[in-house]
């Protein structure tokens, strides 16, 4: 009987924590302190239903990839301020980088919110300073693998090794990018901004990682992937500006998938 009290009162526990911890990232979500702006996007890029799949916990340590100006800063850092730690690895901080300053503007913006984040280095394919090795519960980047294509073979391969190394074992990476659909072409650059699904999953598992679930949370059935100018011919870029403005709107931004990936 008392190991089935035990028992109980545990699974109880369990059961609030995850409660508190489910309330206190629908709250960073939901914060005053977001920008209007990206609030307005939540509806297309779904932050409360990602992070949940990718298992995102308040005392975890993560990696935002390339925070930049810092969309899903604004969630991560009061979600992991208090129990957590956020490390924001991207370009260097340095008056010449234009994405480092775009996120020191972001963490400079409200000390309050931001004031334990910590910057690191992630300047595929040269420079990797993320984190000490086996030290990351998870790794996320949010739109930009596709970014690394162009790197070739060597440089992904790279890239993936050395966010392998900082997770501890189990840890997971967490991708949402831009999705190509299989039966069109991908060139050697993804200079459209989307990729293949397949590849993705082909090339990260081969970097030590073993795909854990994908979620059709950012899917848009709606975008076909064949635009003039790429990816950035959608909301909320709209890359031609006026020129078919309402049909681009009505299609909504891109096609993403979201895959979730464990260190083996």
């Amino acid at each position: 009987m008392k190991r089935l009290i035990l028992a109980a009162m545990l699974a109880t526990g369990l059961a609030a924590g995850a409660a508190h911890a489910d309330d206190a990232l629908k709250a960073a979500v939901a914060g005053e302190h977001r920008s209007a702006a990206n609030k307005a996007r939540d509806s297309a890029r779904h932050p409360y239903e990602t992070l949940t799949f990718f298992g995102i916990k308040p005392n975890m340590t993560v990696v935002e990839l390339t925070p930049s100006g810092g969309w899903y800063t604004e969630i991560l850092a009061p979600y992991l301020r208090d129990k957590g730690k956020l490390i924001g690895a991207g370009e260097e901080i340095a008056p010449e980088k234009r994405y480092g300053m775009a996120f020191k503007k972001k963490l400079d913006s409200n000390p309050a919110i931001y004031d334990k984040v910590a910057p690191s280095i992630f300047e595929p394919p040269a420079r990797y300073q993320i984190a000490a090795p086996n030290s990351v519960d998870m790794v996320l980047t949010f739109r930009n693998l596709h970014n690394w294509v162009g790197h070739g073979e060597e440089g992904l391969k790279t890239t993936f090794k050395e966010i392998h190394k900082v997770l501890k074992p189990g840890g997971v990476l967490g991708i949402v990018d831009h999705r190509l659909p299989s039966s069109m072409p991908q060139d050697a650059k993804a200079s459209s901004g989307y990729v293949h699904e397949a590849w993705v999953i082909k090339t990260v598992e081969s970097a030590g990682f073993k795909l854990a679930g994908k979620s059709e949370v950012n899917a848009n059935p709606k975008d076909t992937a064949n635009h003039e100018k790429g990816v950035w011919t959608l909301p909320p870029v709209l890359a031609n500006k006026d020129k078919d403005r309402e049909k681009y709107m009505a299609i909504g931004e891109s096609d993403r998938m979201t895959l979730k990936f464990v260190k083996q």
